[in-house]
């Protein structure tokens, strides 16, 4: 459709054609009635005719600018980025924010769309308050995405559409092709899917919603690490094992912004984010792989600036879809951006009592994080350079088991451990390399994945490999991570991953499912046959990430 401003020359015309055509027609009509004027009046005339021509067309030229300026200005406007998903859903996974929840374009706290802007004859309004965590840029964090924009955004819905598919080369070479002791990998030597997410933010009148599909390997997998859905009926893990995120909830404008939402949402303790696309690593340590990545419940997000975010949840319990016991479990989580080089997380989890039928045993978690970017030069061939350190504390009381060592309470059952990478960019972030590892101690192994022998889940255990009071269990891990970026939607990873435990923990050579497939009841004994644990595992990783 034309524009506006290009009515100007068109109305021009039609008045010069009106004028002469009037003109003509006061001729015929003095021909017929009065003499006709003499010719000096009739100079007069026109001379006067061409200088109201003039002035109305000097005023069309000004409005014809006037409204050239309002459409450049509308057209120019850069499209609403996508906001990090810790600033309203965090957790890093935090921007967007958000460990965060990383998100990915929920409610802003102050809506001001580009054409609202005054010109210059415009009354002026006072400012509004900043959006939070707005004023830097977060896509260098772990655990947020690196897409600035959605190529489908409204202000309605903006859409997210995630890939993640991995071909993995496991060096132990398990003849069942089944890898344990990951929330990441599952499978070797075969091309998997791990997640196909489908959804996105919905967005008007202050009200929010989210929406993201579970497809793929972790529609199994998740739920199979959940106890929780054996209280009960219903089928909670049938119910729900399609769902990564969901839920509503309403945008308050108050301070920098309050959000109130109800549902399935991600935890982002740990700092990885649950999307692979999203991270610096395909495999993260196991303070980040064996603490959950959601939660269903309900957060209230508060940002009393634009640089802090402070949320308090109510949960079912630690990542489960229902609760453990009778009950639920509490936690918040504190953001702190002081500048665009910086990020503090801390997450707090407490009072959950998280362990199918011991109703007595009270859950403690504490996980905390800092991510700087302390090299930042974008016309160099290695443009930037960040590093992030977490550490996370925690334990079990009661029922059995002691926050503080062997007492008349029951064995030691604690969780203590750390993660740390460093990360390089190069060519204006088209490659980047990331180098890093971390450790656990987690006496009572209440937090160290199962591994799925004999089809062993959360809920039925194994005797191959026991989570009682007191079983020992230590573990590292070293990972070397190349990243080919050539476009912000998707990343192409090779990675390197070794890790290592104390007690024969990974799948071995002769793998972990019995001769002819799983038998009897899930994780049960299978008379003859004994999975093949080792100590160590050598995997390579090479993935294709993709996020619009």
């Amino acid at each position: 459709m034309r524009p506006s401003w290009a009515i100007g020359p068109a109305i021009f015309h039609l008045i010069i054609a009106l004028v002469l055509g009037a003109g003509t027609a006061g001729a015929q009509t003095s021909d017929a009635g009065t003499a006709a004027p003499t010719p000096e009046a009739d100079a007069g005339e026109n001379a006067q005719l061409i200088r109201e021509l003039e002035r109305m067309r000097a005023r069309i030229n000004e409005l014809e600018a006037q409204l050239k300026r309002k459409s450049q200005a509308g057209q120019s406007a850069p499209p609403r980025p996508v906001q990090p998903a810790a600033a309203y859903t965090e957790a890093v996974q935090p921007a967007p924010t958000s460990p965060a929840d990383q998100p990915p374009t929920p409610i802003a706290a102050v809506d001001s769309p580009a054409s609202a802007a005054p010109t210059a004859s415009a009354p002026t309004h006072p400012q509004a308050k900043s959006e939070p965590f707005a004023f830097a840029d977060w896509t260098w964090l772990s655990g947020n995405p690196r897409t600035r924009q959605s190529p489908l955004d409204t202000r309605f819905f903006t859409p997210e559409i995630r890939f993640d598919s991995v071909y993995v080369a496991d060096f132990n070479h398990p003849r069942d092709d089944t890898i344990g002791g990951s929330s990441e990998v599952f499978r070797s030597n075969e091309f998997q899917v791990t997640q196909v997410g489908v959804g996105g933010d919905f967005h008007v009148d202050n009200v929010r919603g989210r929406l993201m599909t579970q497809f793929g390997m972790y529609s199994q997998t998740q739920p199979r690490n959940d106890a929780s859905p054996a209280r009960g009926q219903w089928n909670l893990d049938n119910a729900y094992r399609y769902l990564a995120e969901a839920y509503g909830g309403y945008h308050i404008n108050a301070l920098h912004g309050i959000n109130v939402d109800a549902g399935i949402f991600m935890s982002y303790i740990g700092l990885w984010s649950f999307y692979n696309f999203d991270n610096w690593t395909y495999q993260p340590s196991y303070v980040s792989s064996n603490t959950p990545w959601f939660f269903n419940g309900m957060r209230v997000q508060i940002f009393p600036t634009e640089k802090l975010k402070i949320e308090p949840w109510i949960t079912n319990g630690w990542q489960s879809y229902g609760r453990f016991n009778h009950r639920p479990g509490f936690g918040t989580q504190v953001l702190y951006r002081p500048n665009g080089a910086v990020s503090i997380v801390g997450n707090q989890y407490l009072l959950g009592r998280d362990t199918l039928g011991v109703t007595g045993r009270t859950r403690y978690h504490t996980d905390d994080s800092i991510q700087v970017k302390y090299y930042d030069h974008p016309g160099r061939a290695w443009d930037k350079s960040a590093f992030t350190f977490t550490v996370d504390a925690g334990c079990e009381s009661g029922g059995g088991v002691s926050c503080f060592g062997n007492s008349r309470g029951g064995p030691k059952q604690s969780f203590l451990g750390f993660m740390a990478y460093n990360r390089f960019w190069f060519h204006k972030d088209l490659y980047a390399i990331t180098l890093g590892g971390g450790a656990i101690n987690n006496p009572g192994r209440y937090l160290v994945l199962l591994p799925p022998i004999n089809g062993a889940t959360a809920v039925s255990g194994t005797p191959y490999f026991t989570e009682n009071p007191g079983d020992p269990f230590k573990a590292w891990d070293a990972s070397a991570t190349f990243d080919y970026m050539p476009s912000q939607y998707v990343t192409f990873r090779w990675e390197y991953d070794h890790r290592a435990a104390n007690v024969p923990y990974f799948s071995g050579a002769d793998g972990i499912t019995p001769p002819g497939g799983d038998i009897g009841a899930p994780g049960s004994l299978v008379t003859g046959f004994s999975p093949d644990l080792r100590k160590r595992e050598n995997r390579l990783d090479l993935a294709i990430l993709v996020k619009f």
